[in-house]
């Protein structure tokens, strides 16, 4: 039997999948380190970690996975590579790291970014970027060049999580469209590197990787790469993308219309459309999907909800709670719209999708004599949702018509009253599937052949587990949403 390995480079540990070539079937996920990998901050806001830890850590995965299914390197035919988006490595002429990667969550470079967003013009930045430069990867690697010049004069290459990774393997430093598009660093409209950005920023063009198709063969493992890894020499890397990208390929979401959603920690809509619009680009990012081409345009529009799983997993350590199970069942036995409580879940920092304010989480209508935790359950799981419905209304605006809406099998997902609430208010069916980014990766390696039709019968088969329909009565949600959004509104326009 042979195999092909994915890989999801995360900030919180790296994830191994093997698959099946033949029925695109997981055999087993491996995750390292057990314990969730560490940031170092230097200041608040900051966030860094050392590149030469993931590619550890993917090491010590491949191992564990070979071992435990007692498979040979051999058997494996090629690798997908999912990573955290946004981040900043730069690398000397002998690949080595000058610094800690820069992370997603590291916000030093907002003010590079806004300034670049008023001086350019804003008008530019929509048309060729779809985005502010914002808090990006350009704007990082301006950051570095003011601020650690002595390093800057060093560096050979720039390149994501995903692309430091597939150099390890195979001592290529390349990337994709989508990635370069992610670090905000792609013309849209001219369809080339960002030069005009690069320029504002004074970034050396010569800086940025060689460009690769996001399928096909982008590199592979060589001597070096194999001694380390234990994947032998010679096995092609396939594919790479982004985390939320990848997470829409893992769910079969490609066309105008279709969907994915997670519910984590934050929580993320990520819609896919062939409207270059960027009309609400201070709310939603856009970036080029991984099936994107010039003469058909694929754009991920995508809205991250930071308050989303944290605000439930906050009641979870401070009710007297034992599990999110408990706190589900005690949901269920409350009516819709909580009696009135309001809960505004936006308690994990600033909120893009609310033009970047941070207005905490807020109880509003709490009745000390007759609500109880169960109250606050559903509240909560209503606040969060009614989230999901308000970035859903958001996306509608800049032109996303949602066809159908796919999730993943875990977290918020996997409560009754979330899900229902979610496609009851927005009117669309979503499907529930148990995939991960590193079983999506892996698999996305056989698309290289173009067959998009056989990966989403694989997913199907393999994967899907149940469909949420809107449910018929919806007066009482509406009521619900419409009291919560008004509360919302009070706090907004303050």
């Amino acid at each position: 039997m042979n195999y092909h390995l994915g890989l999801d480079i995360g900030s919180s540990s790296i994830k191994a999948a093997l698959v099946e070539i033949e029925t695109g079937k997981s055999l087993g996920v491996i995750q390292e380190p057990k314990e969730e990998m560490g940031m170092f901050a230097q200041k608040n806001g900051w966030a860094t970690q050392d590149p030469n830890d993931w590619w550890l850590h993917v090491c010590n995965a491949i191992l564990k996975l070979k071992k435990k299914y007692n498979i040979n390197k051999t058997q494996i035919k090629g690798i997908g590579i999912s990573y955290q988006m946004h981040g900043l490595v730069i690398v000397d002429k002998k690949g080595n790291p000058l610094r800690k990667s820069i992370i997603w969550c590291d916000s030093r470079a907002v003010k590079i970014g806004n300034n670049a967003f008023n001086e350019i013009g804003n008008k530019k930045c929509i048309s060729h970027l779809l985005n502010s430069p914002a808090n990006f990867t350009a704007s990082k690697l301006k950051w570095v060049k003011e601020n650690e010049p002595n390093i800057y004069k060093k560096i050979y290459k720039f390149m994501l999580p995903g692309d430091f990774i597939a150099y390890k393997f195979s001592d290529k430093i390349n990337t994709t469209i989508s990635g370069l598009s992610e670090g905000i660093l792609w013309d849209f409209k001219k369809d080339t590197i960002a030069h005009f950005l690069l320029e504002y920023y004074g970034i050396d063009k010569n800086l940025v990787p060689d460009i690769v198709d996001t399928f096909g063969i982008q590199s592979k493992v060589n001597k070096k790469g194999e001694k380390e890894s234990g994947i032998a020499a010679g096995t092609p890397i396939f594919y790479r993308a982004g985390d939320q990208p990848n997470n829409a390929l893992s769910l079969n979401v490609f066309k105008p219309g279709e969907v994915a959603a997670t519910g984590g920690t934050s929580g993320v809509v990520y819609a896919v459309t062939d409207n270059l619009s960027g009309k609400e680009s201070t709310r939603i990012n856009n970036f080029a999907h991984v099936n994107y081409t010039k003469s058909n345009p694929k754009i991920g529009k995508l809205l991250n909800i930071n308050g989303a799983g944290i605000q439930y997993r906050w009641l979870l350590k401070n009710l007297a709670v034992n599990s999110y199970e408990e706190m589900n069942h005690l949901a269920s036995e409350i009516p819709v719209g909580s009696d009135g409580i309001c809960l505004i879940p936006f308690g994990n920092g600033a909120e893009r999708m609310l033009n970047n304010k941070e207005i905490g989480t807020r109880i509003v209508n709490l009745n000390l004599n007759n609500h109880h935790k169960g109250y606050l359950c559903r509240a909560a799981l209503e606040g969060i949702a009614f989230s999901f419905v308000y970035g859903m209304d958001i996306l509608k605006l800049d032109g996303v018509k949602p066809s159908v809406i796919r999730a993943g099998n875990d977290n918020l997902f996997r409560s009754e009253i979330f899900t229902n609430t979610v496609a009851t208010l927005i009117n669309q069916e979503i499907e529930i599937y148990n995939t991960t980014g590193a079983i999506g990766a892996a698999r996305a390696v056989k698309l290289h052949k173009g067959d998009f039709k056989s990966f989403g019968k694989t997913i199907i088969n393999n994967d899907y587990i149940t469909t949420f329909t809107p449910l018929k009565d919806k007066k009482p949600y509406l009521k619900a949403y419409q009291k919560w959004k008004k509360e919302l509104e009070l706090v907004l326009n303050k």
